[in-house]
């Protein structure tokens, strides 16, 4: 990754739905360049997703979090665990941890069922030797992740 890279993850971060266009504008680059480095950086894993974020008075406040700790049956070999998770659409983080836990995951789902569901689907993973979850009560601080400031000639 280099500064242009950067840059047009800055860019994405403060709005995913920029326009090709007018994100070549603000980086100088062609649009080709521009959807070629996007396309590049996705393969890589630079750009994992784009995602919707709601303000916290409006639909955002009806969504039940959760953390479920997770004990792999075997620490260096549970890859299958963790490609199962990364599939589960309500899977907002998935941490491999050092300690009592191996995998810290925190669910952000529509519903209480829905989240019993996914908490269930987690235990019966063939490499999942036991859980422990908790509900979020309430948030005390909720910050945006901050891109690095990568800003170039201002």
């Amino acid at each position: 990754m280099d500064a242009i890279d950067e840059q047009i993850i800055a860019e994405l971060t403060r709005n995913a739905r920029i326009s090709h266009a007018e994100l070549a504008n603000r980086v100088l680059l062609s649009r080709t360049a521009v959807r070629q480095r996007i396309e590049r950086l996705e393969r890589h894993g630079h750009i994992a997703g784009y995602t919707i974020v709601r303000p916290e008075d409006s639909a955002g406040a009806d969504v039940v979090s959760a953390l479920v700790l997770v004990h792999r049956r075997d620490r260096m070999r549970g890859g299958d665990v963790l490609a199962a998770l990364k599939r589960i659409p309500e899977v907002v983080i998935c941490e491999i941890l050092s300690g009592d836990f191996d995998i810290m995951v925190r669910l952000e789902a529509a519903s209480l069922e829905r989240v019993r569901d996914i908490w269930e689907d987690i235990a019966r993973l063939p490499g999942v030797r036991d859980t422990v979850t908790s509900l979020t009560l309430s948030k005390v601080v909720s910050r945006p992740r901050r891109a690095k400031d990568s800003t170039v000639g201002e």
